[in-house]
């Protein structure tokens, strides 16, 4: 197994908490990292039928059977089963006593504030981070083979295609919650909302505009992206508040939580057709954001990140906020430096009056660079950037 960086929070809130909840789209490693974390905990699955049916039927007899708890896989399956955890963790308090996991918010959600509100550590565990394939030497060794294949779990441990595996999930997954969510008939037409979503990714989203693309209404292209955030396909980035004597944007940024899915649902599959493709910037600020929310998610904390954009167009594509400290991220996916990768920064850094305070900007080149008080990241060094954050930031 690659480590993951979750399992640091979870143990952690192991110790406070008599249920640890662990939420993320379908094949993360959720199951994985639950079993390895609590090798010692009873596993059962509720996609498995019969353990399902029981759930259902008699769902003191089955948790019975586990006083100790147990790791509940899927639990969302059988959302009348929260109440009845909740009974039991209150009946006898032991920390780290259930461990779920779920893959829609929705439906794990749901059940958690309904039932086991106060009593549940919640991670969000979202595909590998870069840290974590940089640490078990399976890092693409170039920025265009990692935008091609994206970081899910099973592209790094068997030897398959990412199209061939990207075909199967958006058909077993994506569909599956589809149906199950929003009783969605018309796949055909979803799976072209999805590739309209893929080709918007790190853009403003426009429900009118994407809609009408589609041929579908306001409302349902509302409820479509709802699914997909559910199913944690797409993650909306929201626009900071401070409108610093200026007009703001106040629509959020679409991104897909995997660059890899996005690259392929654009038709992207060759190293040849990533290099000279249009949307080259679009995947890399995506792979970026996503790096940042990680590191959030993955420490067990809620997302601190929005973007900033007035009705000028002046924009900064990452503002990181822990209270009254902010912090400007500017990406760009070129590898040559240019003078005009600074500008957004450095206007903001004006109009929010902290123009000497330090400011990030990722690149796709390889060196490491400073510009009076902005960092030049190289995408490799993410990691690096991210223990500054840490520190500089704020861990709680």
């Amino acid at each position: 197994m690659i480590p993951r960086t979750a399992q640091k929070a979870m143990l952690r809130m192991a110790e406070g908490f008599p249920v640890i909840a662990i939420n993320g789209p379908r094949q993360s490693g959720k199951t994985t990292l639950a079993r390895w974390t609590f090798p010692e905990k009873p596993y059962l699955s509720l996609e498995d039928p019969d353990v399902r049916s029981m759930a259902e039927t008699d769902p003191r007899g089955l948790l019975a059977g586990f006083p100790n708890g147990a790791i509940l896989d899927e639990v969302q399956r059988v959302p009348q089963l929260f109440s009845y955890i909740q009974t039991k963790v209150d009946e006898k308090i032991i920390p780290g006593m259930f461990v779920l996991t779920g893959s829609q918010q929705f439906g794990l959600m749901t059940g958690i504030v309904q039932s086991l509100a106060g009593r549940v550590g919640l991670v969000n565990l979202l595909p590998f981070a870069v840290s974590e394939l940089a640490s078990a030497s399976l890092l693409p060794t170039s920025l265009d083979e990692l935008l091609l294949r994206g970081l899910y779990p099973p592209l790094y441990d068997r030897n398959i295609f990412p199209g061939d595996w990207f075909t199967g999930y958006m058909a077993t997954y994506v569909e599956r919650d589809a149906r199950q969510l929003l009783n969605v008939r018309d796949l055909s037409t979803f799976q072209r909302f999805v590739r309209m979503c893929a080709a918007r990714t790190g853009q403003i989203l426009n429900l009118s505009s994407l809609a009408s693309d589609c041929g579908i209404t306001h409302n349902t292209a509302a409820s479509w992206i709802s699914v997909l955030e559910a199913s944690y396909i797409v993650y909306l980035l929201r626009p900071h508040y401070r409108n610093f004597s200026k007009r703001l944007i106040k629509a959020p940024k679409l991104y897909f939580l995997d660059v890899g899915l996005a690259a392929w649902m654009l038709g992207i599959h060759t190293f040849e057709q990533i290099q000279f493709h249009a949307q080259r910037g679009a995947l890399f600020e995506t792979f970026v954001v996503t790096e940042f929310l990680k590191n959030r998610f993955n420490r067990g904390l809620t997302s601190n990140l929005y973007y900033w954009r007035d009705s000028k167009g002046l924009e900064v594509d990452l503002i990181l906020e822990n209270g009254e400290q902010l912090r400007a991220v500017e990406i760009k996916s070129g590898q040559t430096i240019a003078e005009d990768f600074f500008f957004s920064l450095r206007s903001w850094g004006r109009l929010a009056g902290q123009e000497n305070l330090p400011a990030w900007l990722v690149y796709g080149g390889g060196q490491a660079l400073t510009n009076g008080n902005i960092s030049i990241v190289p995408w490799r060094e993410i990691p690096l950037m991210m223990e500054d954050s840490v520190i500089s930031i704020g861990q709680y």
